[in-house]
C-alpha cells in the first residue's frame, strides 16, 4: 500500500520546514501515525519526533453548464516533526 502520496509544498510550509523542522505530506487515507512515521523514516532516512493527522473533507461543487452536483475528493494531510538536525531536501527552494 502506498502510505506516501506527495509532498505538499506552500509558501506556509517552507516556511515551517525552515523554521520549525516541520513538513507536510498528503497521505493515503487509510493510514495511521505510525504507518507515516516508518514510511518517512524510511524513504527519507530521517528521525521523526512527531505526527499529527488532519482529515480533509472535500467540498461540496457544482460542474459544467447544467450545474451538475458533485463532490470533491477527501483528503488526509500530515504534519511530521523532525529530530532537530535532520531535514528533507524536498523542501528546500529558494
Amino acid at each position: 500500500m502506498i502510505v506516501i502520496i506527495k509532498p505538499i509544498i506552500t509558501e506556509k510550509t517552507v516556511t515551517h520546514a525552515e523554521g520549525m523542522n516541520q513538513y507536510t505530506f498528503e497521505v493515503n487515507r487509510d493510514v495511521n501515525k505510525i504507518e507515516v512515521k516508518t514510511a518517512i523514516e524510511k524513504k527519507y532516512s530521517v528521525k521523526v519526533d512527531k505526527v499529527r493527522i488532519i482529515n480533509n473533507l472535500g467540498k461540496s461543487v457544482f460542474f459544467g453548464r447544467k450545474r451538475i452536483k458533485g463532490k470533491k475528493s477527501d483528503k488526509k494531510k500530515a504534519i511530521v516533526t523532525l529530530k532537530k538536525g535532520d531535514k528533507i531536501s524536498a523542501f528546500n527552494i529558494k
